[in-house]
């Protein structure tokens, strides 16, 4: 194989609506757009994302989030500018402590409740003595998590 990239088919309610979100998550035009169907082929990162129309979406279920890992704080901040020009509501963090990680991010729902997150880790692990075989001092006592992670 010489190009990997992952596939990700979404339901959607609203067609419209959905197209024009992940036009703005992913600053891309659909390569396929129909009345029920449209896919983008998003070059970076490497995501060939459909959307398929129907009559009602389950919100929850096994799926948390989804998200986009950048390079930098920098890249976070287009993003952040690129979701407000779009009119999308926004929730961003900086310097948050994530999954064990140090990372600055920002957080939009799609129409049908999809969380999507565009963020950078900083630091990879906060707390490295906390791995699972790793040796720890005695005296050592583990915390737990005060929140969910990418709560």
């Amino acid at each position: 194989m010489s190009v990997l990239k992952t596939h990700v088919a979404l339901n959607v309610t609203n067609i419209e609506k959905s197209v024009t979100f992940y036009q703005a998550m992913f600053g891309v035009e659909p390569v396929k757009y129909k009345t029920d169907y449209a896919k983008f082929d998003i070059p970076n990162p490497a995501l060939n994302l459909t959307l398929n129309l129907t009559s009602s979406v389950q919100t929850g279920g096994a799926l948390s989030h989804l998200g986009v890992q950048v390079e930098s704080t920098q890249e976070v901040q287009a993003s952040i500018k690129r979701f407000a020009e779009a009119g999308l509501a926004l929730f961003t963090e900086e310097n948050t402590e994530c999954c064990y990680a140090l990372q600055d991010k920002v957080w939009v729902t799609d129409p049908d409740g999809n969380r999507w997150e565009v963020f950078v880790v900083k630091v990879a692990d906060t707390k490295p003595e906390e791995n699972v075989g790793a040796t720890i001092d005695s005296e050592q006592v583990v915390q737990p998590l005060k929140k969910p992670c990418c709560a």
